[in-house]
C-alpha cells in the first residue's frame, strides 16, 4: 500500500498493527518521522555475503549493517560464494548457523542448482529455500559451476514440482568463453576488452535458452542482472505467451556504463558488464513500464587484493547494497514502493514483507 498523506502507524510485536491519522494511545517507543519519507523496508532479493566460508571477504555481520544502512530491513543471499556452496541440505543449515544472531536484519536464502545436485533439491526445499539459483556461464567460483541445458531442464523439471523459482544468471558460455580467450590470446585485457568479450547478444542466447526451457517445463523463472533493452523485450514477449518469467536489473546497470568502467577500473568489473547509454535508457524505460519487475544489488564485494591484475583475472563483482535504494529515492523515487517492495516479496515468497498495511510485518524505512 502507498499513501500520500500523513498518518502514525503502530507496530506491535513486530506486526503493524493500525494505520491513523492521530493515532492515540502510549507506545514503548515512538519515532518521529514528520516530514520524511516512510517506506516499506527495502527487501534486496539478489545478495552475495560469503558466510561461511570466505567471511573474511564479509560476513553477516558488516553485510547486514550495509544493508541496513542502506535502508534494506530484508536480504536474499545467493548460494555461491560461501564456501560451502549452498546446494544441499547440510551446506543450507551451515548457513543459517552462520546468519543467526548475527545478521541485523531479516535473511532469506536461495538455494543452488549445479549438475550433481539434482537430488538434494528436495533438502533444500522442504529447509525453505525462497528458490534455485543456476548460472548458464562459469560463476567464477570453483565448486560452484555452471548449469549446462541438460541440468537446466531436468533442474527446472524439479523445481516446478518443488513450487521454486529458479534464477539464472543468462550468459551464454559458449560466445564468453571464446571471445574472452581470444582477447587474452591477444594481450587484450582492459575493462573495455572485457566488456567486449561478454556481449549483449551473449546474454541474449542465454534468455532465449532458458525461456525455451521454462516454457516446456514449466518453471517459474527469474532473470537476474538483465542489462539490455533486447533482453527485457525477450521477457515482455515470453510473458505473452504465457511463461511465468520475471526480471531484474541492478543500480549499477541503470546507473553506470562503459566511461565509467574505464575511469574506475577494476573495481566496476561485474558480469554482464556495463552497458553504453543506449541500453541504460532502454533499462530505464522498461523499469517505468513495469518491464522489469524489480531492483536488486548484486552485492558481491571481495578483499581488495582481488580487484588487482586485469580484467579477465580480477574478481568480478561489485558492492552495492548500501546504495540501491538511495541511488533509486535520488534518481526515481516514485519507482521505489513497487520495485524493492512488493514485487521482491512476491518472487521470494515473503507475504508479510514490502508493504506498509495492517497485518505485515513492522518492516519500515
Amino acid at each position: 500500500m502507498v499513501r500520500g498523506d500523513a498518518s502514525d502507524i503502530g507496530v506491535v510485536d513486530g506486526m503493524i498493527s493500525a494505520i491513523e491519522a492521530d493515532l492515540e494511545g502510549t507506545a514503548r517507543e515512538e519515532v518521529d518521522a514528520r516530514g520524511l519519507l516512510v517506506l516499506p523496508g527495502a527487501i534486496d532479493a539478489h545478495v552475495h555475503i560469503n558466510a561461511p566460508g570466505r567471511t573474511a571477504w564479509e560476513g553477516f555481520g558488516p553485510g547486514s549493517r550495509a544493508l541496513a544502512a542502506g535502508g534494506v530491513t530484508c536480504f536474499a543471499d545467493m548460494p555461491l560464494n560461501a564456501h560451502p556452496p549452498t546446494i544441499d541440505g547440510a551446506a543450507f543449515d551451515a548457513k543459517v548457523d552462520a546468519a543467526s544472531g548475527v545478521s541485523l536484519v531479516d535473511f532469506a536464502l536461495w538455494g543452488g542448482l549445479v549438475p550433481g545436485n539434482l537430488h538434494r533439491l528436495e533438502e533444500l526445499a522442504e529447509r525453505g529455500v525462497v528458490g534455485l539459483k543456476a548460472f548458464m556461464s562459469p560463476s567464477g567460483i570453483d565448486d560452484f559451476p555452471f548449469a549446462d541445458p541438460e541440468t537446466l531442464v531436468a533442474g527446472m523439471e524439479r523445481a516446478a514440482a518443488l513450487g521454486l523459482p529458479v534464477a539464472v544468471h543468462a550468459e551464454d558460455p559458449g560466445m564468453t568463453t571464446a571471445l574472452g580467450a581470444e582477447a587474452v590470446a591477444r594481450g587484450h585485457v582492459s575493462m573495455a576488452d572485457w566488456a567486449a568479450s561478454r556481449p549483449v547478444e551473449a546474454e541474449l542466447r542465454a534468455i532465449r535458452l532458458v525461456l525455451d526451457i521454462a516454457a516446456d517445463t514449466g518453471c517459474r523463472i527469474h532473470i537476474v542482472h538483465i542489462s539490455s533493452g533486447a533482453g527485457v523485450r525477450l521477457v515482455r514477449d515470453a510473458r505473452t505467451r504465457g511463461v511465468d518469467v520475471t526480471c531484474e536489473v541492478t543500480a549499477h546497470h541503470l546507473l553506470l556504463g562503459e566511461e565509467d568502467a574505464e575511469a574506475l577500473g577494476l573495481l566496476a568489473k561485474c558480469a554482464p558488464p556495463l552497458r553504453n547509454a543506449t541500453e541504460r535508457a532502454a533499462l530505464w524505460t522498461a523499469l517505468r513500464a513495469g518491464e522489469i519487475d524489480l531492483v536488486a544489488s548484486d552485492h558481491s564485494p571481495s578483499p581488495e587484493a582481488l580487484k588487482q591484475g586485469n580484467a579477465f583475472t580480477a574478481w568480478g563483482g561489485i558492492s552495492g547494497c548500501q546504495t540501491t535504494l538511495p541511488l533509486l529515492l535520488t534518481h526515481s523515487p516514485e519507482l521505489v514502493p513497487r520495485v524493492m517492495g512488493p514485487a521482491s516479496a512476491s518472487l521470494l515468497g515473503l507475504p508479510g514483507k514490502g508493504q506498509i498495511t495492517v497485518g505485515a510485518d513492522g518492516d519500515l524505512t
